[in-house]
């Protein structure tokens, strides 16, 4: 399968880079690069992104692309993402196909978790 023309960076605002940065080694074992001041890189594996310094954040409630992980356990996941101290948005609901949460980050970056029905 050709990489061509699939999604291969992404980058989320915030404005604490160390909160987002222990957030999500925590919870998702993200590492991380520093490039100074304004911006710090991500990494998970498979995908890379960072975060670039602003106060604005990034909400389905003004627009913004919804970014969505898959987890094989969802509970874990939600429980992980609390402890870390991250705000759940929308508890475990079902939908056609799965189930899914939306939390915000420490920044307030609303991102989502979804588990597949019956795996």
């Amino acid at each position: 399968m050709s990489t061509d023309l699939k999604i291969d960076y992404i980058e989320l605002p915030a404005s604490d880079f160390d909160a987002v940065q222990a957030f999500y080694e925590t919870v998702f074992d993200w590492r991380f690069e520093d490039y100074g001041e304004e911006y710090r890189a991500f990494s998970d594996g498979k995908l890379d992104g960072g975060f670039y310094r602003s106060d604005k954040v990034s909400s389905t409630d003004n627009g913004a692309s919804l970014v969505i992980f898959l987890a094989e356990d969802l509970e874990a996941v939600q429980q992980a993402v609390i402890s870390a101290g991250g705000r759940i948005i929308k508890p475990i609901f079902e939908f056609p196909g799965g189930r899914r949460f939306h939390f915000a980050d420490p920044h307030g970056n609303e991102l989502a978790v979804w588990s597949k029905t019956g795996v």
